[in-house]
């Protein structure tokens, strides 16, 4: 298959870190009772789980960077690193890590892509990625190919950060976020091309739910190729669908929203 021109920064014959590697076993979209909870999963190409530090709790050691490597497991790339004290890591490549750059964790460091630090001690109009919802948590937002938040503004024991949706939302100045956009931008435009390509990422064909009967799915039914007949979309067990919001009214993070990514 021809790479693409985001897929040429990666390291050239590079095999996956064995000690870093776990085998994790595949449900098929079953739960424990053996019954489809989720439709469409299935099959797909054997893979090796990559064991990625989304913590980064080495604080205050340099480590460089030996190889960008593909992970079938996640949309962007991730960079093998190695510390002064002989120790591997994987964690997520941000674009522009190049093979050989140096990176660092700590409170307060060098403002440069690759390093993670404190978000009070990170200036406005920064970019960041891989950010911690509570300090001490690991990264959770902001991690899949091309993402990036941007710092707004300092107030008060937060950080006003705007994220990838458009929405903009407080984080506490004390929580740890990676300078810089996460790698792979062009993810986006990649074509699956073909139906045995999307079977080798797991994924089973799904049916049109107007395709259906009356009994199988609310869109079902009618002669010929026919409307969906209803005001709005429905799931297959009769529930909003395309739009609707699912978020709880009164969910407790609900105070650090800002500005919402839709007006009310």
């Amino acid at each position: 298959m021809k790479k693409s021109k985001a897929q040429k920064i990666l390291t050239k014959n590079k095999k996956p870190e064995k000690s870093l590697l776990l085998r994790i076993k595949r449900t098929g979209g079953r739960d424990s009772s053996g019954k489809i909870s989720v439709r469409h999963i299935g099959g797909g190409a054997r893979k090796m789980y990559r064991i990625v530090d989304f913590g980064q709790d080495k604080k205050n050691i340099k480590a460089k960077v030996e190889a960008l490597e593909y992970d079938p497991n996640r949309t962007a790339f991730i960079a093998l690193i190695k510390y002064a004290d002989n120790e591997k890591r994987y964690i997520l490549a941000p674009k522009g890590l190049e093979v050989g750059d140096e990176i660092e964790v700590g409170d307060k460091t060098e403002v440069k892509i690759g390093n993670r630090m404190k978000l009070k001690n990170i200036p406005d109009g920064e970019e960041v990625h891989n950010i911690e919802l509570e300090p001490g948590r690991k990264g959770k937002c902001v991690r899949s190919a091309g993402a990036k938040a941007v710092v707004m503004a300092h107030d008060e024991g937060y950080v006003l950060l705007k994220m990838p949706s458009s929405e903009i939302r407080k984080f506490k100045e004390s929580s740890y976020a990676s300078i810089g956009a996460v790698s792979n931008p062009e993810h986006k435009f990649t074509k699956i091309g073909k139906a045995g390509r999307a079977r080798n990422m797991g994924k089973r064909p799904s049916v049109r739910g107007s395709a259906m009967n009356p009994c199988d799915h609310p869109h079902g039914g009618g002669e010929g190729r026919a409307p969906i007949g209803l005001k709005y979309p429905k799931t297959p067990w009769g529930k909003h669908a395309l739009g609707v919001r699912t978020r709880r009214k009164n969910k407790w993070s609900n105070k650090l929203i800002v500005k919402r990514r839709v007006k009310k």
